[in-house]
């Protein structure tokens, strides 16, 4: 899918649909915030949610303390209702509104955090491309937090095909510049009654600088 039509996709998603009633919808991200909180980070580390879109996930990490937190998703409307929620506390995070396989990190990042993207690149070149930017944007050392649909989750999502993942086989798919620390398999119930199957995994970034 083109990026024209891929966020024309997303853009009527979110001017068309709650964000109580999407699969994705969940208050609270327990699974990313039990790895982040494994981390141990400094409450001043550089986070970004890559597809946050309107995700509370910010919302809670801005309450446990973290002060420098980046948004990114390729939805202008995703990006506007999350503004709209966080109200006067939208100015303490960066929004960013990009595709990321055309999103040039102009820092690095000590966590980049991804639970709605990673999965809808199906093709060979766009998950390469991801892991380059990914690698210019996450600091040495750094962490990389994904989470997509397992092998046993949907096909299908938001009327887009997916690419699922085991954790061998997600592991298999960022390395060598990504080891892996943990992973989970995870059960997510939708607002509408149905589970579907998440494969979650925290890797730390290896040395070594891509060349784009």
């Amino acid at each position: 899918m083109e990026h024209l039509t891929r966020k024309e996709h997303w853009e009527a998603v979110y001017q068309t649909k709650p964000l109580e009633t999407v699969g994705w919808y969940q208050p609270v991200p327990k699974t990313s915030l039990e790895l982040i909180e494994s981390l141990d980070m400094p409450r001043h580390a550089h986070i970004i949610d890559v597809g946050g879109g309107d995700s509370y996930l910010s919302d809670h990490l801005l309450k446990s303390g973290f002060t420098d937190l980046t948004v990114l998703d390729i939805s202008g409307a995703a990006l506007k209702r999350a503004r709209e929620r966080h109200g006067g506390g939208a100015g303490k995070i960066r929004w960013v509104e990009s595709d990321v396989l055309e999103f040039s990190p102009d820092r690095e990042y000590n966590l980049w955090h991804d639970r709605a993207t990673f999965h809808f690149l199906t093709e060979s070149s766009q998950i390469e491309r991801y892991l380059e930017v990914a690698r210019l944007g996450i600091c040495p050392g750094g962490y990389l937090i994904l989470g997509t649909f397992s092998d046993q989750g949907p096909a299908m999502c938001s009327g887009l095909p997916v690419q699922r993942y085991s954790i061998p086989e997600l592991e298999e798919t960022v390395a060598p510049w990504f080891k892996k620390i943990r992973g989970v398999s995870l059960n997510h119930h939708t607002p509408s009654g149905g589970v579907q199957v998440y494969t979650f995994c925290l890797f730390q970034r290896l040395d070594g600088k891509p060349s784009l």
